[in-house]
């Protein structure tokens, strides 16, 4: 019987999810990678065995529509692998009005970011406490910490992610599974360019790098803690919302993603 464990990890094919597949696969873990662009897991895969000597394996899903979550899991239960980590990390963000944003770019970003979240969540959660052992990683975000014009539904879903986790978390904490939710800042990868939002200015001082985000929330995850806050500026950000009139929290934060502030 192999002693080899594995992860499963969604959007797998680039910035922070790739980023979180090289820290797993340095740790030998097998890698399940999973995303819509096949042709950039099957590169990532190839790169994964080549320098750690794991298994990698590529399941192309598309989580943003409607049967998506149930889909990966019946694929990924196809490969008769027990998950021993689960990495919830795809997500987009939508910049600009609410009432402007397309109707259909809106409920795909709260299928994908909070539907499937919760779904494989569920699924691989309740597997994970039948073996008395397992992680699962969610990723948010520091905009889970408050209201945010401008991104007002993708700072929305990343509040239910950080509630949701740390809540399940709470629940699992005498099963032998651990939920640890990482809550980056602004970092490099194309989320803004996805987002239609040119970054404002003052972000440039505060970008990490996806390698960075994904040390701190890997290390945090087998460490068992529940939230992580990668950055010292992200973490002083958070501390400092709790303290803040929410009114003004909410000024603060259009202001900034206007680049005013």
């Amino acid at each position: 019987m192999s002693d080899a464990k594995t992860a499963l990890i969604t959007g797998a094919s680039s910035g922070i999810g790739a980023a979180l597949a090289r820290q797993l696969a340095a740790r030998k873990y097998d890698c399940v990678l999973t995303a819509r662009r096949t042709d950039r897991l099957e590169t990532l895969g190839k790169e994964l065995q080549q320098a750690h000597g794991v298994r990698t394996y590529v399941v192309t899903s598309d989580l943003g529509v409607a049967g998506g979550s149930e889909k990966l899991i019946r694929s990924v239960a196809g490969l008769k692998l027990p998950i021993d980590v689960l990495v919830n990390n795809a997500g987009f963000g939508l910049y600009g009005n609410f009432v402007e944003m397309p109707v259909d770019r809106v409920q795909q970003m709260i299928a994908l970011n909070l539907e499937s979240l919760t779904m494989l969540t569920r699924y691989f959660a309740k597997e994970m406490v039948g073996r008395r052992q397992g992680r699962i990683l969610q990723v948010s975000s520091v905009g889970g910490f408050q209201a945010s014009p401008l991104y007002a539904v993708y700072s929305a879903t990343k509040a239910y992610v950080l509630s949701f986790s740390e809540a399940i978390n709470f629940e699992l904490r005498a099963t032998g599974v651990n939920v640890t939710t990482l809550c980056p800042g602004v970092t490099a990868t194309d989320f803004h360019a996805l987002a239609d939002h040119i970054k404002p200015k003052w972000m440039k001082g505060v970008t990490m790098t996806a390698d960075e985000v994904a040390r701190i929330g890997v290390r945090g995850l087998f460490a068992g803690k529940a939230v992580v806050i990668p950055g010292f500026m992200n973490w002083l950000s958070a501390q400092m919302i709790r303290f803040t009139p929410r009114g003004l929290a909410v000024r603060l934060a259009e202001l900034t993603m206007r680049g005013r502030g």
